[in-house]
């Protein structure tokens, strides 16, 4: 009678064992949900919602680090061109008070700018020639050749958004006056005229797209 009760009791383990086992691998079998591919950082919403985002960082030598970060409703083709265009610059982009393109041998420009830059009581004109190349409609590079600058250069990046049929535009550049200016003031500087700078940039791109988008 022992024994029978015994074979009995393993048998309903086993089959225990057995029906869990199943039920776990039925629970392995199931589609995990994962993020989409294109899911959007909390930054790039931001940007979507028109903000400007900019960070400053202190480097070695005195040199200030910038980055900012905008989303423009046109695609990189118009943003380029408005980058670009450097004869303009000057009808646009605030505090710039001339611009315009030097040279051109086809892989590389050379452009200058004056431009009016400071707060409140720190304020001064600076004159800077740059040479620029890059990737059209991705990346354009810029170097101080001559100027107010012991360093400038930077970058300027493009990325198609196709979801939004729009641009994230972001610039980048490290930059150290050669006249006297305390860091405090240059980051401030920089934290003013950076997002008033890459505003203008949107502005005027959306500016071109808007009379096609009219068209349609």
């Amino acid at each position: 009678m022992r024994t029978s009760i015994r074979k009995a009791y393993s048998s309903i383990l086993l089959l225990l064992v057995v029906l869990f086992s199943f039920i776990s691998n039925m629970s392995l079998a199931q589609p995990t949900e994962t993020l989409s591919s294109d899911s959007l950082s909390a930054e790039r919403e931001k940007l979507l919602k028109g903000e400007v985002l900019v960070v400053l960082s202190d480097l070695p030598d005195g040199v200030t680090g910038v980055e900012g970060h905008i989303y423009i409703a046109a695609p990189p083709k118009t943003v380029w061109e408005v980058i670009t265009d450097y004869d303009n610059h000057k009808k646009f982009v605030p505090n710039v008070l001339d611009s315009g393109l030097i040279s051109d041998n086809g892989s590389e420009k050379v452009m200058f700018e004056k431009g009016r830059s400071g707060l409140l009581f720190f304020k001064k004109t600076v004159n800077i020639k740059m040479k620029v190349w890059g990737e059209p409609q991705k990346r354009l590079y810029f170097q101080q050749i001559t100027g107010d600058f012991t360093v400038y250069h930077g970058e300027w990046v493009l990325e198609d958004y196709p979801q939004g049929a729009g641009t994230f535009l972001t610039y980048k550049a490290e930059v150290k006056p050669n006249f006297f200016a305390p860091r405090f003031a240059v980051k401030n500087v920089q934290k003013h005229d950076c997002p008033s700078m890459m505003s203008a940039m949107r502005k005027q791109a959306e500016s071109l797209v808007l009379p096609e988008l009219k068209k349609e």
